[in-house]
């Protein structure tokens, strides 16, 4: 692995493996492979004949993407926002300068993008409640932000509607800054849930410490159903959403996804139907545990297991915070692998982590020690190196990555170019 396979998008995230079961092989603990897609992400670390092996110097076939280079949306390309939500959906549309976003029957609202001077100008503003604007205003920065990522900042006048700006400071929408009495910085307006939160409405759960097998932690929240996450990807024009899995919807893609021969590989979880009715109704019963299922415009493609750190096998191997999280992944279908598929789903799948708790402010892994190239490119994603330690099984690499990291650096956009992600 070289890298540049790595360092795809930005941002990667390493984490523990889930416990092997009882029967699993030697090769409990897989990797994501970004050469070939293989389909587990947990710690990075690869099966012991496959270290060291050299890097294949050109991607397969189904990893030449269909982008096209620097492709940028045509006039009056659409952008979707706020699509977990269950309110009216938000619609950008663009063409030329001129944005109109659509609420559902509501009357329109429509503003100017001057992309050259980093400069968003409300030019007709429906008569209502700010609530709604407020939306449709958040929808329109996102889409012009998405159009275009090169924009450190985006200016923004609103004329007379003192009562938007008022609530879109309250809100950390906007700040003032030496630019403008009203500036959008990218890392702040990543951090409004609103926009990509199936249950936005939810306070933070309140904390109270409970003890689970000797180890003393927050209480976890209720697990959520339905869509929790969804967000539009402009470099594939298409909306990637994870929902939370449930035996009754769910187990026929898992089943079908752990017998697959490369995920058995290195999940050492195949088996037959009622293996896997147990091994997911296990996960939704663990209250540290969250299993999800990533599509993108509706289609299934990849499982999630995502987990609290502070209730891990990782936990007493350092100074854990109440809020440190991880994950587990399973590229299940072959047409969703590929450098532009993981620079969409990883940091999305990072983004929402980061949303769904404002307190989590980091992301922990521990990949092998020896793995010297994997920490490397572990490094240049934005984790950092803390320390080397002994699991029981392997000699392993603490690595983390910050939230002020994630949002300050802006990991949430490929690394590459569009063009770059295709090769």
């Amino acid at each position: 692995m070289n890298d540049n396979e790595l360092q795809l998008h930005g941002v990667s995230s390493a984490f523990s493996a889930p416990c092997p079961s009882p029967d699993a092989g030697p090769g409990g603990f897989g990797e994501l492979d970004i050469e070939n897609q293989s389909h587990k992400v947990a710690g990075l670390t690869h099966p012991p004949d496959s270290i060291g092996a050299p890097s294949r110097t050109r991607p397969e076939p189904h990893e030449e993407m269909m982008m096209d280079a620097g492709r940028t949306p045509s006039a009056g390309t659409a952008f979707p926002s706020f699509a977990a939500g269950t309110g009216a959906p938000v619609v950008t549309l663009r063409q030329g300068e001129a944005l109109t976003v659509r609420q559902g029957d509501a009357e329109p609202l429509s503003l100017r993008l001057s992309a050259a001077e980093g400069r968003l100008i409300l030019t007709s503003r429906p008569a209502g409640p700010a609530d709604a604007a407020i939306r449709g205003l958040s929808a329109a920065i996102e889409a012009a932000l998405g159009w275009h990522p090169e924009l450190e900042r985006l200016a923004l006048d609103l004329g007379d509607s003192a009562d938007l700006a008022d609530a879109l400071r309250r809100r950390g929408i906007a700040v003032e800054t030496a630019a403008a009495p009203l500036t959008i910085l990218p890392e702040l307006f990543m951090q409004q849930a609103d926009a990509w939160l199936g249950r936005p409405d939810l306070p933070a759960f309140p904390q109270r410490l409970v003890m689970t097998d000797g180890k003393r932690h927050p209480q976890r929240p209720p697990k959520p159903q339905g869509t929790v996450y969804a967000r539009f990807i402009p470099w594939l024009e298409q909306t990637i959403a994870f929902r939370a899995a449930t035996v009754e919807d769910d187990l026929p893609h898992l089943h079908k996804w752990m017998n697959d021969p490369r995920v058995a590989a290195f999940w050492n979880e195949d088996g037959d139907l009622e293996k896997h009715r147990r091994y997911l109704s296990g996960l939704i019963a663990d209250p540290h545990m969250l299993p999800l299922i990533a599509s993108f415009d509706g289609v299934p493609f990849a499982y999630f297991e995502l987990y609290w750190a502070k209730e891990n096998r990782l936990a007493p191997f350092y100074d854990v915070q109440d809020y440190d999280r991880g994950w587990h992944v399973v590229v299940g279908e072959d047409a969703y692998r590929g450098r532009a598929y993981i620079s969409a789903w990883l940091p999305s799948l990072v983004h929402y982590m980061l949303l769904d708790d404002c307190r989590t402010q980091r992301i922990v892994g521990e990949p092998a020690a020896a793995h010297h190239q994997q920490v490397r490119n572990l490094e240049k994603s934005g984790f950092a190196k803390i320390k080397n330690f002994d699991f029981p099984h392997k000699r392993a690499t603490l690595v983390m990555l910050l939230r002020e990291r994630f949002f300050g650096d802006r990991l949430w956009l490929p690394a590459a170019a569009p063009a770059e992600l295709a090769a």
